[in-house]
């Protein structure tokens, strides 16, 4: 009998832990409409609005990739609201290299131009696709995922929309190899040479 408390003690609390930490993992529910940092000494329409973003689509440059993103850190405002934004265009060629968002689901949006966009779930299996202007598509929280423009002529452009006011990215390339992991745990994970692994820190550079 004893023995049996003892058992459903361990699982009450196994349970209880394994519920704070799904809390946890994601935005805090607040109990006033929204949080005002305490620098804030004038609380107007300005606070609620965020102009960085103002021109990205105005003047492309047909090369560039460059992204901007509205998250918590620069946009106060969002603290507690479980949303933020980003825009991403890819030049000819260009790719977002494979990243996570480990608190944000990200809602894909095509706004111009073609991309190429996968994601690999946690048995390792791919899930690809083709998207055109006006298609959307899903990139699970936490999960790896890319997109690429094979377009060679033109930019692609497009909108990600957050379930998360902390949108923040997590670059593998640069997880592993701009980090200073020894080279010989690289190159027995990749089972190759720690040659091979110090050519691909040397290309990569400060392009991660």
């Amino acid at each position: 009998m004893t023995s049996f408390m003892v058992r459903q003690v361990i699982f009450s609390i196994c349970v209880v832990t394994a519920f704070i930490g799904l809390v946890q993992a994601s935005d805090p529910d607040i109990l006033f409409d929204y949080i005002v940092p305490p620098n804030v000494t004038i609380l107007d329409g300005n606070f609620f609005t965020y102009t960085k973003i103002r021109g990205f689509l105005d003047e492309p440059n047909l090369t560039e990739t460059r992204s901007m993103l509205a998250s918590m850190v620069g946009f106060p405002a969002l603290n507690g609201q479980s949303v933020s934004l980003s825009f991403l265009q890819l030049g000819p060629g260009g790719v977002s290299p494979p990243h996570t968002r480990p608190h944000a689901t990200g809602l894909f949006f095509v706004l111009e131009g073609c991309f190429e966009v996968g994601f690999v779930d946690s048995t390792n299996k791919l899930y690809t696709q083709t998207l055109g202007t006006g298609d959307m598509f899903i990139f699970p929280k936490g999960l790896v995922h890319y997109q690429y423009n094979a377009d060679g002529k033109k930019p692609a452009v497009a909108v990600a929309a957050f379930g998360s006011a902390s949108g923040s990215t997590v670059l593998i390339p640069g997880t592993l190899f701009d980090t200073h992991i020894d080279d010989v745990v690289l190159a027995k994970s990749f089972r190759t040479d720690v040659a091979t692994i110090r050519k691909l820190k040397a290309g990569l550079g400060n392009k991660i």
